[in-house]
């Protein structure tokens, strides 16, 4: 049985899981029943796929269909993380930028947010500079650009975050002392940021300590929820930055937790 989809022509297991992976990246999520009759094949062919993309880290399984959106527990694919709230995380980004001088030592977490920076730092014209970061998206992006002085920290490489981490890259962190550190998390809440995962707990905390000032950077979303593991109390940030989407009542917790911040407009979009 073929699919109408894949214009008829037998698929390999490999480009199934591909294509089966784009959509539920694009789409968020997706059930069993729904990827069979796209693409044509038994829910016993889909499952088998599935277990597959689930352990490249691309999705998760739940009963009855997949996912690529995170949860208190896991955080989601960095391909999908690069799709989320693009145009909330480029007007934090833009407003982030103002906050660096030329002769400056930037440090950038593996965050997408801080990626947006690394955009910026490329397009713009804001040189001598160094910059440090685990994240190999932000290292392919400035590895070429005149006036930036990279460095790239080390570390076990992990395709889910698209970064190095562990013990090699936390020790990398801690022999250095940057200007400013642009990190993001995955949840504040209750005067607290939250991410679902250890060991890239223990990288941004490392970060934070090598920095004389850090920034916080945030979409909207992240405001009122939790995740697994406390990364540090906010008061560990010299500025929140988050976008303008954010609730009259996100904003009041920050308030009544004594969090400076700023809200940065969305231009030309939502």
């Amino acid at each position: 049985m073929s699919s109408s989809n894949t214009g008829g022509a037998p698929q390999g297991p490999a480009v199934r899981q591909a294509a089966m992976a784009e959509q539920v990246l694009a789409d968020g999520s997706a059930t069993a029943a729904e990827l069979a009759e796209r693409f044509g094949v038994s829910l016993m062919t889909i499952h088998r796929d599935l277990d597959e993309l689930e352990r490249q880290g691309i999705v998760r399984k739940f009963r009855g269909g997949v996912t690529a959106q995170p949860s208190g527990v896991f955080e989601s694919n960095v391909q999908y993380r690069l799709k989320s709230m693009r145009t909330q995380k480029a007007a934090v980004a833009e407003h982030a930028l103002s906050l660096v001088e030329p002769g400056m030592a930037v440090l950038l977490d593996d965050s997408t947010s801080a990626l947006e920076i690394a955009r910026g730092l490329r397009a713009g014209d804001i040189t001598p500079l160094t910059v440090v970061t685990n994240f190999l998206e932000a290292i392919n992006l400035l590895s070429d650009r005149r006036g930036i002085h990279l460095m790239a920290l080390g570390g076990d490489y992990d395709p889910l975050h698209s970064s190095f981490l562990g013990v090699s890259c936390v020790e990398a962190v801690q022999s250095l002392r940057v200007d400013v550190c642009f990190a993001s998390t995955s949840a504040v809440f209750g005067g607290y940021a939250y991410h679902q995962e250890q060991h890239i707990v223990s990288v941004k905390r490392a970060m934070l300590d090598s920095a004389a000032r850090n920034i916080l950077l945030l979409d909207h979303t992240k405001l009122g929820r939790v995740a697994l593991h406390r990364v540090a109390p906010l008061s560990r940030f010299d500025l929140v930055l988050v976008d303008d989407g954010a609730s009259a009542e996100a904003l009041r917790d920050l308030d009544e937790h004594k969090v400076p911040y700023e809200v940065c407009a969305v231009g030309g979009g939502t």
